[in-house]
């Protein structure tokens, strides 16, 4: 229920609103403007009796034709300006003297201000010419050119001051520009980056899921296979299940270690790299592929994320040798580092895996193998051996920048 606060509130901050609303229809430039010409027309009906102004049928008039013109100044400058500069010359031709042409300076200000330095030099020729004339026909002929310097210093201040009025506003346009580009860009390059770190979690979640999965699924077949023949062997077979979920858990929670900060088992269980490629052949092996690894050179010298890269290529290709390839399958897995570059090549003897290469060529894997590859400068080749069987080969250049 609402109570008399809740709704004395509302109806303040709606009177609040109505204010503000207001006050903005009545700082609008035409409303400034037509309260400036009525100030100006107030100041000069009391100087209705002054001296430098004469006291004719026509005086007010030419004040009306001299004055009204500025409520729409912002609106039409350079029309404002023709209009007053026209009364101004009837001024001259009736010949009355007011102190109005002055407003002849505030429509130069304002065409300076709105219009390009081109037409503020064109209503600055004008204005001069007015002032020549009006030295001419009212000052004294020994004080002509006094006049004219004082005068002609004065339209010069105006368009001066207006033409850096509107310097500084096309800077400030400029830079507001210049911040909305650089924030479109900024948030263009947000967008890259997040669809760039989508694409290597779902390279990292393929690698860790697809491999686990594949050793589970050949471990539980052959398990199923061999529990009459064989308990012994069923019974470690399922053992080794166990074993490889337990892993994909761990590089599950090592993976999600990367993308929280809270994840406990990210500083336990660092990403594995080239001295984990034992326990990968090891794993490979008990799913019923016998591989052979060999690593030569130092793989110490090779920095974290590119050690990261050399795992998961192995271990990619491992696993479509073990879902593709028939029985009795070998696999070699061999690691050469070097200062500059590691290369990488897994190949197997089996006749059947080249007929898998068409559906392996379509899917994730060897797509997302060749992304790691190219990371680092290098590139990945696949296909059939000359003599059967499979053959995946990468070098990657670690001269390159070091990936995350």
């Amino acid at each position: 229920m609402i109570g008399p606060r809740s709704r004395l509130a509302g109806t303040a901050r709606r009177a609040v609103g109505e204010l503000r609303r207001r006050a903005a229809e009545v700082a609008s430039p035409w409303v400034q403007d037509a309260c400036l010409a009525g100030a100006l027309m107030g100041a000069l009906s009391a100087l209705m009796h002054g001296p430098l102004m004469d006291r004719t049928p026509v005086i007010l008039p030419v004040h009306l034709a001299l004055i009204a013109p500025l409520a729409w100044r912002r609106k039409a400058p350079l029309l404002v300006f023709g209009v007053v500069a026209a009364a101004a010359f009837g001024q001259w031709l009736a010949n009355v003297r007011t102190p109005a042409d002055g407003a002849l300076l505030l429509a130069l200000y304002t065409v300076a201000v709105c219009c390009d330095r081109a037409r503020t030099m064109a209503a600055f020729g004008v204005l001069e010419v007015g002032i020549l004339l009006a030295a001419v026909r009212w000052s004294i002929h020994e004080r002509a050119v006094a006049t004219v310097i004082s005068l002609s210093a004065m339209a010069i201040a105006a368009a001066v001051i207006g033409s850096n009025i509107r310097g500084r506003r096309e800077r400030m346009t400029f830079l507001e520009d210049r911040a909305v580009r650089l924030e479109r860009e900024r948030d263009q390059q947000s967008q890259l980056a997040v669809a760039g770190e989508r694409a290597r979690i779902a390279r990292e979640m393929h690698d860790v899921v697809t491999h686990n999965l594949s050793v589970m699924v050949a471990l539980a077949d052959g398990a199923v296979f061999a529990q009459e023949t064989s308990p012994q062997r069923a019974t470690a077979a399922m053992r080794q299940v166990g074993v490889t979920g337990r892993q994909a858990i761990t590089d599950m929670r090592r993976f999600l270690g990367v993308l929280r900060a809270d994840e406990p088992d990210a500083l336990r269980h660092p990403m594995p790299g080239i001295d984990q490629l034992g326990a990968l052949a090891e794993q490979v092996r008990a799913a019923g592929l016998p591989t052979r690894l060999e690593v030569t050179g130092e793989p110490a010298a090779v920095g974290g994320a590119a050690q990261l890269t050399v795992f998961r290529l192995v271990q990619e290709a491992l696993t479509n040798t073990l879902k593709h390839a028939p029985a009795g399958t070998r696999a070699e897995v061999a690691v050469s580092c070097r200062a500059d570059a590691v290369s990488v090549s897994v190949t197997d003897d089996g006749a059947g895996a080249v007929t898998a290469a068409p559906s392996g060529a379509g899917g994730h894997g060897l797509h997302g193998m060749g992304e790691r590859a190219a990371a680092y400068g290098g590139r990945l080749t696949a296909g059939p051996r000359p003599g059967g069987g499979w053959r995946v080969a990468a070098e990657l250049d670690l001269t390159t920048a070091e990936v995350p």
